[in-house]
């Protein structure tokens, strides 16, 4: 029998800074632990991606690492853009997460085009937004406490075809300036927290396994888990953030 879920981690020999192995085991484990069957698929760059993939997660890198996937990108834009057509949750990191929008330019200037599934910019600011994040987050008509850790120097602007994951109460956020966190449009979302995320934010993960399982449970809510150590976890970093 085949998996009901393929999660496909894009570029983990590359874009691997932050820990991102931990959001694909933590989504690999949340959908075992509910009885569902899972593959997760290693592409690189030349490498497709499989058809039927119900996530795929691009993580964090450095800009000489961005800068060097740029061809590879521009050729997977209209696999991955196709992919996002046939329902496929794709989730960008910090630097997976700009590579979603339309631009990145790096701090010397050098441009490189994006996947543009997000309609975003991402321009290279004086200094670095680091620190403990706090937020209220909203994704596909759910509320749910968002914390995490940021660590760019990436200041990214969102265009009217997309909106915000959330709105900080403390740390930088998109570009330290308007609030905003991170970005949602249709099936594709971006966010800077890392650290890992999921392990943190057990409804963040829960919602991305809900929309990437619903050919299968046919959008029906998520049997419950016992997230004690996860909500006591989630408690303890929210409480750094008052």
């Amino acid at each position: 029998m085949g998996a009901d879920l393929v999660i496909v981690h894009l570029y983990p020999d590359l874009l691997r800074t932050y820990g991102d192995r931990g959001n694909v085991l933590a989504l690999q484990r949340r959908a075992e632990w509910r009885g569902f069957r899972v593959d997760v698929v290693a592409v690189s760059r030349g490498e497709r991606v499989p058809r039927g993939a119900g996530v795929v997660l691009l993580g964090g890198g450095t800009d000489r690492v961005q800068e060097a996937l740029g061809p590879d990108l521009r050729d997977r834009g209209p696999e991955l853009a196709e992919a996002v057509g046939e329902g496929t949750v794709v989730l960008g990191v910090c630097g997976g997460y700009q590579f979603l929008g339309n631009l990145y330019v790096s701090a010397d200037g050098v441009s490189t085009e994006g996947l543009g599934l997000i309609e975003a910019e991402t321009r290279a600011g004086k200094g670095r937004l680091v620190g403990r994040v706090g937020a209220t987050a909203e994704l596909w008509g759910n509320r749910f406490d968002l914390v995490g850790f940021e660590n760019h120097g990436g200041r990214t602007t969102l265009g009217p075809g997309a909106r915000p994951l959330a709105r900080v109460r403390m740390g930088g956020g998109n570009n330290g300036l308007d609030g905003s966190e991170g970005a949602v449009r249709g099936s594709v979302v971006g966010t800077y927290l890392h650290g890992p995320v999921f392990p943190l934010n057990p409804q963040f993960a829960d919602g991305i396994l809900k929309r990437a399982l619903s050919p299968v449970t046919g959008g029906d809510d998520l049997q419950s888990l016992d997230d004690g150590p996860e909500e006591r976890a989630h408690e303890h970093a929210r409480t750094l953030h008052r």
